[in-house]
């Protein structure tokens, strides 16, 4: 029985910074899946499912092994004018990986956490992001939003178009 005991198994932890690439790869899988936005040109998308939250998807710039994403429901903040919720989303095709960069109307990390937080502070920053964008798919995919309901927002109902800060649309 002590020779059973002695020979304890080390199990690896998992760190906080490993924690968030695994989050990204996450949201990569869960990202692609749901709306396959690597496949798409710049501009903007609807999913509409006639629940009255459609999801309003902005290709922003596709690159070679990136894109940059908006995700937000075609609702508009009565304090803001900005559509709300929002989240910018870097897609890094090449590595799988799917980054949160803000989700604040209008606000950058920097206008959250500081210009110069301390490295814990700005991973438990970018976890929280990742972790509200892997929910946020999740519950888009239970209500049926998809890559099959995708429509170019000039195909969409005028309702849904709503005006963006900054001159987009």
């Amino acid at each position: 029985m002590a020779q059973v005991l002695a020979r304890a198994t080390h199990i690896p932890r998992l760190g906080r910074f490993g924690w968030l690439m695994a989050l990204y790869a996450e949201n990569h899988r869960k990202l692609v899946r749901l709306l396959a936005p690597g496949e798409l040109a710049v501009g903007s998308y609807v999913s509409s499912i006639g629940d009255g939250l459609d999801l309003r998807l902005d290709v922003l710039e596709q690159h070679r092994f990136t894109s940059e994403l908006r995700l937000t429901y075609a609702m508009v903040d009565a304090a803001t004018g900005a559509p709300d919720p929002s989240a910018f989303v870097r897609l890094y095709r090449d590595a799988r990986q799917a980054e949160a960069t803000h989700c604040h109307v209008g606000r950058r990390w920097q206008d959250a956490i500081g210009m110069y937080p301390p490295s814990d502070t700005l991973i438990r920053h970018r976890l929280r992001m990742n972790t509200f964008l892997g929910k946020w798919l999740d519950y888009l995919g239970e209500q049926g939003h998809g890559v099959a309901r995708l429509r170019p927002l000039a195909d969409a109902p005028a309702e849904i178009r709503l005006t963006l800060p900054n001159g987009h649309r």
